[in-house]
């Protein structure tokens, strides 16, 4: 008798489904510790990469997905190319701006030279049609054949409510998704990007946190992603997503890629990941990996607030400032409201990482 309940209840749990993964679409401009965790987590489902211009033009941006998803062993990914030009901003526009204005502390893929010595390196300027050669080797893998958009579309439509979005660059793919389907933010499950910016506090006191302070002590409303396209950011802030989860610039300032925990990664890493871990330059604040670890693990946040959100696409000195209500002083122009992160656990963000980029390739 008891030989045929534990068969019995063996068949019922065998006929139980195990719990579907977290779907989740990475759009970026590169690859990083970011794209890591999340291809590393194991109740995480990375239905694709999206590339977007940015930090880099997306040809370059596109090629570092690649090669990434190669050194990782995650060739099964597939990575489609975005939009090359922000909807309306271009380099043009911007050398006009400053002139009018001031200098931009970081300009991405239209950066020529640091308005004042800083710690970090000068990215070489390339041209959006420039061939790619990365330093860490080049892929051998090719992008999808398709548009960032569509494939966007595409997931929502396949997998309505389940897809989360996080987004480490500029909106432009999401907005045009979303002007060529106005159902689309409201079939995925929520959006979670990094940009904007509030009023944040140096925290750190070394030469790399004083640099990266330049960008926000005078203007604490600006930040590079939602600057390099104010039109997408706004155009995606006033869509109806279910849920939106914003990481501004705030809770970065106390953290760091310090040459310490590049090195306790790579250790924890297998030896080629490791070897890609040792080149990524040290002392940048860890925006994008904030953004992937409040959605892994929420438990990371120490100070979050309910806020309308949208941003400034006036041609004029706040062009791409955050803009932010309380919800009784809204406009109530379409703005949506969103949890707004102020503050993480730095401590738990760093081993956050070091967990999940240590199950990579194991």
């Amino acid at each position: 008798m008891t030989i045929r309940w534990i068969a019995a209840l063996l068949m019922l749990l065998a006929a139980v489904p195990a719990e579907a993964k977290r779907k989740v679409i990475i759009d970026d401009e590169g690859f990083g510790l970011m794209h890591m965790m999340l291809l590393a987590d194991p109740d995480v489902e990375v239905l694709g990469i999206t590339t977007v211009s940015g930090n880099v033009w997306v040809n370059r941006a596109t090629a570092q997905a690649l090669r990434g998803l190669e050194i990782v062993g995650r060739r099964d990914v597939p990575v489609v190319p975005g939009a090359t030009y922000p909807l309306v901003n271009s380099e043009a526009a911007t050398e006009r701006w400053e002139a009018l204005y001031g200098k931009l502390t970081w300009k991405g893929a239209w950066m020529k030279a640091w308005a004042e010595p800083t710690v970090q390196s000068t990215p070489p300027y390339r041209r959006p049609d420039d061939p790619v050669d990365l330093p860490w080797g080049n892929p051998t893998t090719k992008p999808a054949d398709e548009i960032a958009a569509n494939f966007l579309i595409r997931m929502v439509r396949r997998y309505p409510g389940e897809v989360t979005i996080i987004e480490g660059g500029p909106m432009t793919n999401l907005a045009l998704a979303q002007r060529l389907d106005p159902a689309f933010a409201g079939l995925a499950r929520e959006l979670v990007y990094m940009g904007g910016s509030l009023n944040p506090q140096r925290v750190r006191d070394d030469r790399s946190a004083r640099d990266f302070a330049r960008e926000f002590v005078n203007t604490p409303r600006r930040e590079f992603n939602i600057r390099f396209d104010p039109e997408a950011a706004s155009i995606v802030s006033r869509s109806p997503w279910r849920a939106i989860t914003v990481v501004p610039v705030d809770p970065s300032t106390a953290t760091q890629l310090t040459r310490a925990l590049r090195d306790r990664l790579a250790v924890a890493a297998t030896p080629e990941v490791a070897r890609f871990v040792a080149r990524m330059e040290p002392g940048f604040p860890m925006w994008d990996e904030i953004a992937a670890a409040v959605w892994l693990d929420p438990g990371v946040v120490t100070a979050r607030e309910r806020l309308y959100v949208d941003y400034d696409t006036m041609f004029g000195p706040n062009y791409g400032d955050l803009l932010s209500w309380h919800a009784a002083y809204r406009p109530g122009l379409g703005e949506q409201p969103a949890a707004v992160v102020r503050a993480i656990d730095p401590a738990r963000l760093e081993a956050l990482i070091e967990r999940e980029v240590g199950r990579l390739g194991r």
